[in-house]
């Protein structure tokens, strides 16, 4: 087997053992929380890409996470000309190779931030790592955000002190509504085509990213799981999610991806919240 082989099968791995992880600290949400109703379960759905791979969707409705999705694919074929042209070494050869987790939750308790996180490892005739997490917010409390972004820069100053201003500034401009110039939400990091030449680190940090969201998110949730909740707090939620809908329709370059390569549009598309509402 080749070393690019290797690497590939390792960073699969990881990202399928980084879903059972979160998923499992979610469904433990779901049980510790002193609520009405049946604690949340994940269903998993394996699905086949037609040009080769495939990859699991795997969904929960429960009674702190309204709709959460936690999604890994491995996938692999060539780009279109047209898409080609777009993705680094791609030019050269169209064959590509693409592995990663996907995740946004969506909550019941409008008070419990919405969040999302990738991390994914891409091959063509180059190789590099991407993702993020961001914070979304629809009642922000300070502490929270502090707290979100204090794990992410910890996650980032393990490799290079100067990975956590510069990939903040990246989530800043990324997740940022142009048409309605204002951001989606508190922020996070972002990071793409994140090649420093050493393969080891670089999977080092992207698993570190992983890691920093495992321990930070679930413990921001049960701190505000049990908040009050008023009919202006709901209509809030609800516009707020209508403007997560439009920058992941109109600007996500993952939701882009996804479809230009074929991808499954339910797990594509499972980041969309239940329900929203516009003005």
């Amino acid at each position: 087997m080749t070393e690019i082989e290797t690497r590939k099968q390792t960073a699969a791995l990881w990202f399928r053992t980084l879903r059972d992880r979160i998923c499992a600290a979610f469904e433990q949400i779901e049980t510790d929380f002193d609520g009405p109703g049946e604690p949340g379960k994940f269903v998993y759905t394996d699905w086949a890409r037609e040009g080769g791979g495939g990859g699991t969707m795997g969904q929960m409705k429960g009674r702190v996470f309204e709709k959460v999705g936690v999604n890994v694919s491995t996938v692999h074929g060539e780009f279109s000309d047209a898409f080609a042209k777009e993705i680094p070494g791609a030019d050269k050869d169209p064959r590509f190779w693409a592995s990663g987790i996907s995740l946004v939750a969506h909550m019941t308790n409008p008070h419990v931030p919405p969040v999302h996180m990738n991390t994914r490892m891409i091959v063509t005739t180059q190789w590099w790592f991407g993702g993020g997490a961001d914070l979304n917010s629809i009642i922000e409390y300070d502490e929270d955000t502090t707290e979100f972004h204090a794990a992410l820069k910890a996650a980032c100053d393990r490799f290079d002190p100067g990975y956590y201003p510069r990939f903040k500034q990246w989530a800043d401009e990324y997740f940022f509504i142009p048409h309605r110039n204002e951001p989606r939400g508190v922020g996070g990091i972002f990071y793409d085509r994140h090649n420093t030449g050493d393969w080891d680190t670089d999977f080092a940090f992207t698993q570190a990213v992983g890691e920093a969201f495992w321990d930070i998110y679930p413990k921001l949730v049960r701190k505000r799981w049990q908040s009050d909740v008023s009919a202006a707090d709901k209509k809030r939620q609800a516009l707020k999610r209508g403007r997560y809908v439009e920058f992941n329709l109109l600007h996500d370059r993952g939701t882009r991806f996804g479809i230009m390569t074929g991808g499954n549009s339910d797990a594509i598309l499972m980041s969309l919240p239940p329900m929203a509402e516009w003005d």
